[in-house]
């Protein structure tokens, strides 16, 4: 797309007249700045910074011939909105999880998350390593975008209830919020799922309009107030073992960038993959001290939870295999998943339990 049609066509503020006008001669002396658009609320805990450190790096990457312009979720477009927003080149690029925008296709839960899925270190196996990468780039293609993992958060939390949960049964009828295939999964339990953007969560659990909340894990959630509300909490979770954040470009906006540029948000992503799932990891056990210093009573699901929550995690998984893509992606994750799962389990998992038992930790 031509970038003084994209400003016109945009709206992003002012008169496209002055807006083209001014972008002109930017373009002209190799400079460009590029609009990213988010599925976070400004200032939300690791997922806003995320995106910013994304920009930020672009920026630095290309020693200012690339500017990145951040609006955070409700800025420009709405949280669900950051899709097809891009898609359709009313931004440049969008930083956020991609089970938001599964109606548009199921395979983008293998980019996101699956339940019972992989971890941050087993999602690079299969990205990076495995074929994940070439079947990220066909799917996303069929959309015209071009997709970078660039962050994580690491294991999510069970999330944040009115009430105990004892059996699978104290799922039925409750309103709970979590997206994605995690969602679907307390679906089959008979809870009544919400899917709301990160910015609305803390107001639907505070007014009544939620039972319980999953967010992300102890330091974005004690930032987001929740143990304000209920005092209890589950830490571990099913759903996102290590949820993938991508920074998702309008490929044509991408193709039009010169090779360098191309790099720098290749790279930019890829260091916002590290530092984010590090900035989640550094913060997560210190607030949870914190939240049990201020009566939050730390619970964990019972077996028969677990065992729930898996043979409905499977139904869901197989519902969408019918669609040749989601299908080829299924097959490639889970063979990915299952060899990186035995030798992990076989040296850090055996070392990690092991060392933590000799030490003390």
């Amino acid at each position: 797309m031509d970038r003084r049609s994209f400003i016109r066509a945009s709206a992003l503020g002012g008169s496209a007249a002055a807006a083209s006008a001014l972008a002109a001669p930017a373009i002209a002396q190799g400079r460009r700045t590029l609009t990213l658009v988010t599925t976070w609320g400004r200032g939300l805990a690791g997922v806003h910074d995320s995106a910013q450190y994304c920009a930020d790096a672009i920026t630095a990457i290309t020693d200012g011939a690339l500017t990145v312009d951040l609006k955070a979720a409700g800025e420009l477009v709405g949280a669900f909105e950051v899709f097809d927003a891009v898609s359709a080149g009313q931004a440049d690029m969008y930083h956020g999880v991609d089970y938001y925008f599964l109606g548009q296709h199921p395979a983008l839960s293998f980019f996101a998350q699956l339940p019972f899925g992989m971890t941050f270190q087993e999602f690079n196996n299969w990205y990076y390593h495995q074929g994940g990468m070439e079947l990220a780039d066909n799917l996303y293609g069929i959309f015209g975008l071009k997709a970078f993992p660039a962050g994580n958060t690491g294991p999510q939390s069970g999330g944040w209830f009115s009430q105990e949960i004892n059996g699978p049964e104290d799922f039925q009828g409750l309103r709970f919020r979590m997206p994605g295939q995690g969602g679907q999964v307390l679906g089959k339990l008979g809870a009544s799922v919400q899917n709301l953007p990160g910015a609305e969560v803390y107001q639907a659990l505070a007014s009544g309009a939620i039972d319980g909340t999953e967010w992300i894990g102890p330091w974005a959630d004690e930032s987001a107030g929740f143990q304000e509300i209920t005092k209890t909490y589950y830490t571990a979770g099913f759903h996102e073992p290590g949820p993938n954040l991508n920074l998702t470009v309008n490929r044509e906006v991408y193709e039009d960038l010169p090779k360098a540029h191309q790099a720098a948000i290749e790279q930019a992503a890829r260091a916002s993959n590290l530092w984010t799932m590090s900035l989640f990891m550094a913060n997560n056990s210190s607030a949870l001290q914190r939240l049990q210093s201020e009566g939050v009573q730390i619970r964990e699901f019972p077996d028969s939870v677990w065992d729930a929550f898996g043979a409905a995690a499977e139904e869901v998984a197989q519902e969408p295999m019918d669609d040749p893509i989601y299908a080829e992606c299924y097959d490639s994750y889970m063979e990915s998943l299952r060899s990186s799962a035995e030798w992990i389990s076989r040296s850090s998992g055996t070392f990690t339990q092991q060392r933590n038992r000799v030490v003390g930790i």
